[in-house]
Order: C-alpha cells, then structure tokens, then sequence
C-alpha cells in the first residue's frame, strides 16, 4: 500500500481525500517511481472541476473522475523496472510529464512509461526538477515550435510570473529576442531578474492600447480579448495562448483561424510531452543557463490547500507538493 491523494468526484480542492491505495506495479515498458515531488499546473485543477466541460467528453470520466491521482509533473527515484525498459535502472534519479498516461504523482510511487522520462538534472533538486516539465516544455513550445521566435523580435508574454511565464521569459531571452513581461506590481522585480528588458504592470497600463506592436504574444494568463491581443500585433505577428480562461480558449480554437489572415497567426498551443524537450532543458538547467522558480511547497498531505493556492492565481512561479517517505 501507499498514501496518495485521490478525488472520486469532480468539484473543488475539499473533494481530495489522502488515503491509502494499492501501490502500482510496473508494466513491461514501466519505471516504478519512488516520487519525491510532484508540481501543480492548471491542468490539474481543471481536471479536478471538470471545467471546462470538455473534461468530461474527453475520455476523463463524464459523470465522475476515470482516473482517481491528479499529479503530472513527477520527480523521483527508479525503484523497478519492467522486462522492456532499456533507459533506466534502480536508483537513476528522473523527471518527467505523465500527463494522458492515466497515472497520478499525487502519490507515494507510480509507474511511469519510460518514454515520459529523462535523467533528472545534476544540479537541480528534487523540487526544481518536478516544477520544469509541463510549465518548461509548454513555454518551449509556444515560443519556438508555434511561435517560431527569431533572434531580434520582440516577444510579450502576458502572465509571465506563473509557472509558464518564469520559464518563458528565461527561454524568450535564450532564444534572443527582446522580451516585455506582463505581470502584478510585487512581480515585476522577479521578472527583472529572470531577464525580461520591459516590464509592464497591468494594474497600471493596457498594453494592448499602448500602440506597441509585438512580433510574437505568448499568453499565459490574463483577461483580453483575442481582437485585443491583435491589435498589439505587428502586420506578421504570431498570437499564441497557452493558458486563459475557457472563454479565452475557445476563442482562440474557434475564432483564430478566421482572423488568420492578412499576414497575422491566431491560435491556441495544445502543447505535448516530449522527451527530447526535456532533455533540451536538462542540458540547459545543468549549465546554469535556465532555473525553476519555485513559490511554495506543500507535504504531501497538504495538496488540497496547495492547489487552492494554485488557483487563486497568486503564485509566483511554480507550486510544488513534496512527498516525504517514512
């Protein structure tokens, strides 16, 4: 047995319960993890509330929850491998996004496809590894694969305190292109110092009214209009959301391709687990050249509280549930 956080209805953090369940046994392609972290993104709290609706018609359980574990950011130790695992032994140290897997690191162990994984960074521990998967590739992704940043264009990420945005503004610098962060008053320091060039607060300027144009807006939180962010693109620019409102989703997947025209892109990055991301990020965390920014951790116990954290949308960086083995 092992102690895990497990949901049996959809609804909000009270509905988590810490109890004991079977621990999992590895399939033939399977690492057994003994996790020793596990950070929280927004994918889980939506999974957790059914919301949006698209929750429930996507395989995940209509009426309540198919897959009882939320957790997909994992980091922690082999413990056992499966007949057909080739990458990894007992005691390797790993990270890794097993998210659509079915499996949950809001938990003591879990079994883990190998393909999801990569060697955790020398340099990093435990906590900073589990806070980099989804949030790093996602900004990764937005960045280079969908918004196919070049060195000297200017790039706005809107929201880039979270979790996302920490890394994005890292990768936007590394990428070369001078970087404007949108964030609170109390964050602006912080985005500073992951190496922003501008620094916009919301609270106190509209930067979609500012007349500025941006050849590439990665948004990852905030409250605009999908014509607005327009409006603050150059005649070639790229709008990518990557995090948002349902609201805000649904018009970027619905209206997006229509006002796709005349040299603008609009639309909505579904990023995708990939371990040769992960390891592109390794290589760069272990140079010292990328950083997990990190707001609070929570034992494992505590998960439900952190993840009302989460959602209050007041983190600074990443939210992390460590996982103590007694």
């Amino acid at each position: 047995m092992m102690k895990a956080i497990v949901y049996t209805k959809y609804g909000p953090p009270e509905v988590l319960e810490f109890k004991d369940v079977a621990k999992p046994v590895p399939k033939d392609d399977e690492v057994l993890i003994k996790i020793h972290a596990t950070s929280l993104n927004a994918y889980d709290w939506r999974m957790m509330r059914a919301d949006p609706f698209l929750v429930r018609i996507s395989g995940f359980g209509f009426f309540k929850p198919k897959y009882p574990i939320l957790g997909i950011d994992i980091a922690g130790q082999v413990e056992a491998v499966g007949s057909k695992v080739t990458h990894f032994q007992p005691g390797d140290e790993v990270f890794g996004d097993i998210s659509g897997t079915t499996k949950g690191g809001l938990a003591e162990y879990v079994a883990a496809p190998e393909n999801r994984l990569a060697l955790k960074p020398t340099t990093a521990t435990f906590e900073e590894a589990a806070a980099v998967p989804m949030a790093a590739v996602t900004a990764l992704q937005g960045l280079r694969d969908n918004g196919r940043l070049q060195p000297g264009q200017k790039v706005l990420i809107n929201g880039a305190s979270g979790g996302v945005g920490t890394f994005a503004v890292q990768l936007a610098k590394l990428l070369g292109a001078e970087t404007t962060a949108v964030c609170s008053t109390r964050k602006m320091e912080m985005a500073r110092s992951l190496g922003a060039d501008h620094v916009i607060d919301y609270t106190q300027e509209d930067f979609t009214q500012s007349g500025k144009h941006y050849n590439l807006i990665l948004a990852v939180n905030g409250y605009q209009s999908i014509a607005a962010y327009r409006r603050a693109l150059s005649p070639k620019g790229i709008y990518v959301m990557v995090g948002g409102s349902a609201t805000q989703l649904f018009q970027a997947l619905l209206l997006g391709p229509w006002m796709s025209r005349g040299g603008q892109k609009m639309g909505a990055l579904t990023a995708k687990p990939s371990q040769k991301d992960l390891l592109f990020l390794r290589d760069l965390i272990e140079a010292g050249k990328l950083k997990a920014v990190i707001d609070k951790c929570y034992p494992l116990h505590e998960a439900a509280e952190a993840i009302r954290y989460l959602e209050s949308g007041h983190a600074a960086g990443k939210v992390v549930v460590t996982i103590g083995h007694d």
